[in-house]
């Protein structure tokens, strides 16, 4: 170490390529702290900071881990992955490390665990802090729960959703309607809006579709277009797309759309947890930020799905439309019903196939998946003003039959930057029925672990592939799905959790 001064030392920094996904996290050597006199501990909160080369002053606030000599020498500090892009400085700059203290907010977080009411102020407060990563892992995770324990009011849903949507960047797509879809999710493969973007581009709407990752399921919107194109696009880039293309499916990750959303995603997904006021906030924050001007969500409802009965989808309901209200935001809420996964994929890969066949007009593409698609879409495009009252559903399947569709899908894929389709999953085992009878219902929330299991989103072709659906009659025997997988552990790991579970796919007459 170059020189010690009180509780402060200097180090040099390095970068440590870990994936902390938003933690900033600073690696220490542990003879580094056993020598000098910093007083730290694993897991303190510490603060990093350094001059740039032009003087200024950069700094951040990261979790302290302690290491051993395979990663850094002994007068290293490290960074991961997130927190050597916040920082800013060249690895080898000199960088001191101090104690720091909490934030402030987290008090008001502490508030919301003990029962009271949060204001805009405590909101703005807490995801500000949230966005400059300065809440840990732990706090994060608190915020979430006190948001679900505690459920949030509507005054606090708004000022909620307000504060999300002003902790990041907002596009802006000039005057005129602006599309946007969404589904509360909790229905697998259910891959619309890759049908619905292109329907509504070729019909002349403007739909700039930002996407998220799959949080709890095995494939998300933007996952599933991965595989086909470039997904991650900057807000030039964006903005390119949608003129030569008239929309886009993009990965609003990227984009610092309500980045406060993304942060908070990263402990809903390992809890598997997503409320509905914080779905609400997510979803509506995240359109209003896109630029939307025109919205309309979908709410599956059925047994195994996210949402499991009509009285919870009308009171959602009536939160979607009051929080659109209160952001000035034209919301369409489509309640939808839900038995089963919609198509035959589950996963990244498998779901694309699904997509394409459904454009290319295939005998064998998913009926289901194109039936909800045009449905959905002539809905949107009645409420953009692209099709007249009750015209819509005719216009859509218009477009899709005549080819219209799949070429303003290409025309997308082409402007976002086209990828070659991942190769098939090299191991697979074939799931059969145990007894006969009509398949009544497919456990969603069910299969969908299996698809995980498997190892999708994390490996693109991973996931099921449905053989039959509901309605269909089996015989004892008869194959019902394929797992398909990277490895054979996860395949194991997903066969085993299909033949503990053996009520996936309910049969009876």
């Amino acid at each position: 170490m170059a020189s010690a001064f009180g509780s402060i030392e200097m180090f040099r920094l390095r970068h440590v390529p870990i994936e902390t996904l938003s933690e900033h996290v600073v690696f220490v050597h542990e003879s580094a702290v056993a020598d000098g006199e910093l007083g730290l501990s694993p897991l303190d909160r510490v603060h990093v900071r350094g001059t740039a080369p032009d003087g200024a002053v950069r700094e951040i606030t990261g979790t302290l881990n302690f290491c051993g000599d395979a990663l850094l020498e002994i007068d290293e500090i490290g960074l991961s992955r997130v927190a050597f892009r916040s920082l800013g400085l060249e690895a080898g700059s000199g960088v001191s490390v101090t104690h720091a203290s909490a934030p402030r907010s987290v008090d008001r977080v502490r508030r919301k665990l003990a029962g009271e009411r949060l204001s805009r102020q405590d909101f703005d407060a807490i995801l500000q802090d949230v966005v400059r990563h300065r809440y840990s892992k732990v706090e994060l995770s608190m915020f979430v729960l006190a948001c679900a324990l505690r459920a949030l009011d509507m005054n606090e849903l708004v000022s909620f959703t307000r504060a999300m949507i002003d902790s990041g960047e907002r596009l802006d797509f000039g005057a005129g309607p602006i599309a946007d879809k969404h589904c509360v999710g909790g229905v697998p493969g259910n891959r619309t809006t890759m049908l619905i973007v292109p329907i509504l581009a070729a019909c002349g709407a403007r739909m700039p579709k930002t996407s998220s990752r799959a949080i709890t399921s095995p494939a998300g919107t933007a996952d599933t277009m991965a595989t086909l194109a470039n997904v991650a696009l900057s807000r030039t880039e964006l903005h390119r797309v949608v003129v030569e293309a008239g929309a886009c499916i993009a990965w609003g990750g990227a984009l610092d759309l309500a980045p406060a959303d993304d942060i908070l995603i990263t402990v809903e997904r390992p809890m598997e947890l997503d409320t509905e006021a914080q779905m609400v906030a997510s979803i509506l924050a995240k359109k209003k930020t896109a630029g939307a001007t025109h919205v309309l969500v979908d709410i599956p409802v059925g047994d195994t799905a996210k949402v499991r009965s009509h009285e919870q989808a009308d009171a959602l309901t009536q939160q979607f439309l009051e929080v659109a209200h209160a952001i000035d935001l034209e919301l369409d809420v489509v309640v939808t019903e839900a038995r089963g996964p919609v198509g035959f994929g589950i996963g990244p890969r498998l779901e694309a196939l699904d997509v394409l066949a459904v454009l290319r007009g295939e005998t064998a593409a998913p009926a289901d998946l194109r039936e909800k698609s045009l449905f959905l879409a002539g809905r949107l495009l009645e409420r953009v003003g692209a099709a007249r009252p009750n015209q819509g559903h005719a216009l859509a399947r218009t477009t899709l039959d005549r080819g219209q569709a799949l070429e303003a899908f290409e025309r997308i894929v082409n402007a976002q930057g086209r990828r070659e389709l991942p190769p098939e999953a090299p191991h697979r085992f074939t799931v059969t029925a145990r007894a006969e009878g009509r398949i009544r219902e497919i456990d969603c929330w069910g299969i969908a672990r299996v698809a995980k299991h498997a190892g999708a989103p994390a490996n693109a072709a991973a996931g099921v592939r449905l053989l039959r659906t509901v309605g269909d009659v089996v015989a004892a025997g008869e194959p019902l799905f394929e797992i398909h997988s990277r490895s054979e552990a996860q395949l194991g790991f997903a066969r085993a959790y299909s033949e503990d579970h053996t009520e996936l796919i309910r049969l009876g007459f």
